[in-house]
């Protein structure tokens, strides 16, 4: 080589801040079991908010370097990769992928998660993240019994290591639930005044319209489709528990239901690049696990896990959505917590709202960003329980 020639090196990655940020966040209403949604196809279901999060932003679809979507039960309808589907079935790019995550109910905060990741990390700068769920075509559970009903185990009778660790034990969110209610110390009467409280919020949200601007109406449906105005604890106190000798009833748990979100996760050069502005910044991300027998308790660890990561208290926190799939859940995490009752899901949960299982994360994570900036808070926090005793844990600024 001659003396003169400068010595090769690899190229340099160009500059970039380490940001993650949230630039639009938009959720179908939620429909009921054999509502308005129920006989939307599921890549017609999620193709609408990804339509709705394009003509929203601003952003070239062909700019999206991935797209990042939770669903549970992936068969039927929902199979071969629904991420990618739904993208397609909108009529975008074909040079985009997509990627279908399973973390059970927190399936669409993960793909936040990963799509956050992707961008903190330098290898992406606009990444599509959400779910979608058509409980009212796929029931929970569906693949599982699909599947005993062609001769197979279950993912824990057929497992010489799980039966090792954990016996003959019965994995049930219902046992869970039973289980944290007594744990705690929940009564079912504590529980059925939240959960009237949850509806008592949720149709607040409704008639002041605090939903307007985060929802797309879809195939008539305009408004969340779960909120009864009629609950009450005494008709509660009339329905019979789920399990003989327990504590709780149906209208202590999340309702079944369909639905879509999807969230446009930016990174500085490509809010500089795009003329974009960032609405909310991850903070913190992070996920934890327990006892995958009482299974539903994580976020209470998950938790107090993400606040030490980020350095914060839970009084820090100015909004939470906590997952509502049984009321222990959230009075369990209440009680560990300290955190302010009236921060948490100010506009009601799932018991009231509706659980779209896959899409849920990503609804928890654009009614949260959309209720800070209606209040002006800055920290608001996102967890919920997950199948396997697992918890995610988000935490976003708003800007």
């Amino acid at each position: 080589m001659d003396s003169r020639t400068p010595p090769r090196t690899a190229p340099r990655a160009a500059s970039r801040t380490a940001e993650a940020y949230i630039v639009e966040a938009v959720r179908t209403p939620v429909g009921r079991r054999g509502g308005g949604l129920s006989g939307v196809h599921p890549a017609d279901l999620g193709a609408h908010v990804l339509t709705a999060l394009m003509e929203r932003s601003g952003v070239d679809p062909a700019a999206v370097e991935d797209v990042v979507l939770g669903c549970v039960d992936t068969v039927g309808p929902q199979a071969g990769d629904v991420a990618r589907t739904c993208w397609l079935a909108a009529g975008l790019p074909e040079e985009v992928p997509g990627v279908t995550v399973d973390r059970q109910c927190g399936s669409s905060q993960q793909a936040v998660h990963f799509a956050a990741q992707a961008v903190l990390s330098g290898t992406a700068d606009l990444v599509v993240a959400g779910g979608v769920q058509s409980m009212s075509q796929i029931p929970i559970g569906y693949a599982m019994t699909a599947g005993q009903a062609l001769g197979f185990e279950t993912p824990f009778t057929g497992s010489k290591g799980w039966r090792a660790r954990y016996g003959e034990q019965e994995v049930s969110q219902f046992r869970g639930a039973e289980m944290i209610a007594e744990h705690w110390g929940v009564s079912r009467e504590e529980m059925e005044a939240f959960a009237c409280e949850s509806h008592r919020r949720a149709v607040r949200a409704i008639d002041t319209g605090r939903f307007t601007r985060e929802t797309a109406p879809l195939e008539g449906v305009e408004h969340d489709e779960g909120p009864r105005r009629d609950t009450s604890p005494e008709r509660m106190a009339g329905l019979r528990p789920l399990v003989q000798g327990g504590r709780l009833t149906a209208a202590l748990a999340s309702q079944i239901s369909d639905g879509a979100a999807a969230l446009l996760i930016a990174s500085e050069e490509a809010v500089r690049v795009h003329g974009l502005r960032p609405r909310a910044r991850v903070h913190h991300l992070s996920a934890r696990g327990e006892d995958p027998i009482r299974m539903l308790s994580a976020p209470i660890p998950a938790t107090a896990h993400a606040l030490g990561k980020a350095g914060m208290a839970i009084g820090d926190v100015d909004v939470v959505e906590i997952n509502e799939a049984f009321a222990p859940v959230v009075l369990a995490w209440l009680k560990e917590t300290g955190a302010d009752p009236a921060r948490v899901n100010p506009n009601g949960g799932a018991i009231a709202l509706g659980h779209p299982l896959g899409a849920t994360g990503a609804r928890l994570m654009t009614t949260l960003l959309h209720e800070l900036e209606r209040t002006g808070g800055r920290y608001g926090l996102q967890t919920m329980c997950e199948g396997g005793g697992q918890a995610n844990v988000t935490v976003i600024e708003r800007l």
